[in-house]
């Protein structure tokens, strides 16, 4: 009958102090009180787990109950080291506290300390996760803990020491465990691919320590199942990220390139081919937090050693991230990791994750858009500036507003909430006009408007989102509107479920139109690279006022304001001359430009 096969983390668990990795003062610590004879009652082991606390725990017993011993070099061969190898209870009893945390338990074992030692010196008790014994498991410990009989030592092990009773961890020599460095996990898979044959590169070693969390056990567990792909190539790292489930460096580096461009309509593809072979939304946005740490690390860091050992990098991704780096600043990188940590707890909330998804990408390639507080900081400077120097002047053009008639003028201050609401869409469109002073503002600019208060008025954020920066309205009008797509799974996302019905609810509900007849199109023709600014569609929308009753005269009067106004702006040639506000000082015409077109009352 064939052996059967040992994983490699219980075949190459550290027999002796010289094979513990990582835990040198530890070593020295015991090896000294084995050599001077000084050995405690009670010893409590801390740690993260996979750092060699249980292995510890073993090798100090062979080291205390070896037939050579105590030694720091156990045999290994006598019946109380083959004992303890094959985990037979009989002098040293390990106990699981996860199954054995009553007090009954407690009691079972300190009935069973009287008995003499068989094979060896001591009776020695490794309680592994100790922290989940119960109170009363505990405080019935105690006294035993304090003065157990000579010939008994208690070896504790534990992952959460802070919950483990103070006067517990009074009773013990502490010592913690730390994490085990990267180099020093990669010299041991090294040396245990050498002996076991495994073709693998030093990177795919490399990302197996960085991904072990300081943990010997999980690297030499990762090692192992990693290690049945190696028989007929080398394993290389796209092995270890495959197997992790981890998106590539180089998918990474083309999101952010896009991210850079600001092209929405190559990488929202690009997440959804990443989606398709597998990967779920909230790990995209993992990888990508990472991505982005990395490069703040790398922006920051002129030591390429020290980068190395703190990132994921190596020497062929450190020139191209490094590249990246050099276009963003510092806070605009911190400001896209905090957008992406945002989103990975909507992602986690949410049922429909791949939609959140998506927004994300959508919102990080407008990242330029985003409010930042060097901008903001910037602006206010330059208002205190100009506020203290007294030059008011200001370059950019102001709001202008129409002078109405003498005749008309009382009709012209109504609100327009008091005409019927079908009535509303054509009088907002001659306001509009009312207020262009140039031909720059043309029917493009009225029409963008108008798409604008559209998507304004549709409730889902990633929906208003997908149209904003993925759409392009050709044709706005009561009889038909047109959409524009660059792509053909746009058109077919736009013209199905949710998205279809938010469209539709929003012209319906902003030009009060019973079933609109929308048309949504692929066009190669249109310039899809202008996207509307977020913040234009997240400004609150002007409360509505009540609706104001009026006689069947004013309301007459009002129309026929209405059709004179509509039959003059026909003939663009006689339009009447718009002039600035009046009564508006230039502080505060400046004051109005940097708040983007808005008075501050």
């Amino acid at each position: 009958m064939e052996n059967k096969y040992i994983p490699l983390y219980r075949k190459y668990r550290p027999q002796t102090f010289h094979d513990l990795i990582g835990q040198e003062n530890i070593v020295h610590a015991l090896s000294n009180a084995i050599e001077l004879n000084r050995i405690a009652n009670a010893y409590l082991l801390c740690g993260p787990r996979g750092t060699g606390k249980t292995s510890s725990a073993r090798i100090l017993a062979k080291s205390l109950n070896c037939k050579e011993g105590p030694t720091l070099t156990p045999c290994g061969k006598c019946p109380a080291c083959l004992d303890i190898m094959n985990s037979v209870p009989v002098d040293v009893i390990e106990i699981d506290a996860a199954s054995n945390r009553s007090v009954e338990d407690t009691q079972a074992i300190l009935e069973k300390i009287q008995y003499v030692p068989v094979n060896g010196r001591y009776k020695i008790y490794v309680i592994d996760e100790v922290h989940m014994l119960s109170n009363h498991a505990f405080n019935a410990l105690l006294k035993t803990l304090e003065e157990p009989p000579a010939n008994v030592i208690f070896i504790l092990a534990t992952t959460e020491p802070h919950k483990v009773l103070d006067t517990i961890i009074s009773r013990c020599q502490r010592f913690d465990f730390r994490r085990i460095t990267t180099d020093d996990i990669v010299k041991r898979l090294e040396y245990i691919s050498q002996k076991e044959n495994i073709n693998i590169s030093k990177d795919a070693l490399f990302a197996i320590a960085k991904n072990s969390q300081g943990g010997m056990r999980d690297a030499l567990a990762l090692l192992d199942q990693i290690s049945v792909l190696g028989i007929n190539k080398q394993i290389d790292i796209n092995d270890i990220n495959e197997i992790l489930g981890k998106i590539s460096f180089d998918t990474l580096h083309d999101i952010t390139k896009y991210i850079i461009s600001g092209d929405c309509t190559q990488s929202v593809p690009l997440i959804d081919n990443i989606y398709s072979k597998g990967n779920e939304p909230i790990q995209i946005v993992s990888n990508l937090i990472q991505y982005f740490r990395d490069m703040l690390i790398v922006k920051n860091c002129s030591d390429k050693e020290l980068i190395y050992s703190l990132t994921q990098i190596n020497e062929i991704n450190y020139d191209k991230i490094k590249t990246q780096s050099e276009k963003f600043s510092v806070s605009e990188i911190i400001q896209i990791i905090d957008r992406l940590s945002y989103y990975s707890t909507q992602i986690k909330d949410t049922t429909n994750k791949y939609l959140w998804l998506e927004l994300c990408i959508i919102d990080l390639t407008n990242y330029k858009n985003l409010p930042s507080a060097e901008n903001l900081l910037k602006r206010i400077e330059e208002l205190e500036s100009k506020i203290q120097s007294g030059n008011f002047s200001v370059k950019s053009q102001t709001p202008n507003v129409i002078k109405p008639t003498n005749d008309s003028q009382n009709h012209f201050e109504k609100p327009i909430q008091s005409v019927e609401k079908h009535e509303q869409p054509i009088i907002k469109e001659v306001l509009k006009q009312e207020k262009s002073s140039t031909e720059n503002n043309s029917d493009n600019s009225d029409m963008h408007n108008l798409w604008v208060s559209i998507l304004q008025s549709i409730d889902s954020p990633p929906t208003r989102a997908f149209y904003s920066g993925l759409a392009k309205p050709v044709e706005i009008s009561n009889e038909k509107i047109v959409i524009a797509f660059s792509k053909e799974m746009f058109v077919k996302q736009a013209k199905e479920g949710n998205k279809k019905n938010a469209i539709v609810e929003a012209v319906s509900k902003y030009m009060n139109i019973k079933n609109p007849n929308i048309e949504i199109i692929l066009s190669n023709n249109i310039d899809f690279s202008k996207k509307i600014s977020p913040s234009a569609l997240n400004r609150p929308k002007e409360k509505q006022e009540d609706e104001q009753n009026l006689t069947q005269q004013e309301e007459e009067d009002y129309q026929s304001f209405i059709e004179t106004k509509i039959k003059q702006n026909s003939d663009i040639e006689n339009k009447e001359n718009i002039s600035e506000p009046e009564n508006t000082s230039d502080q505060a015409t400046m004051v109005k430009q940097l708040f983007d077109g808005k008075y501050i009352n």
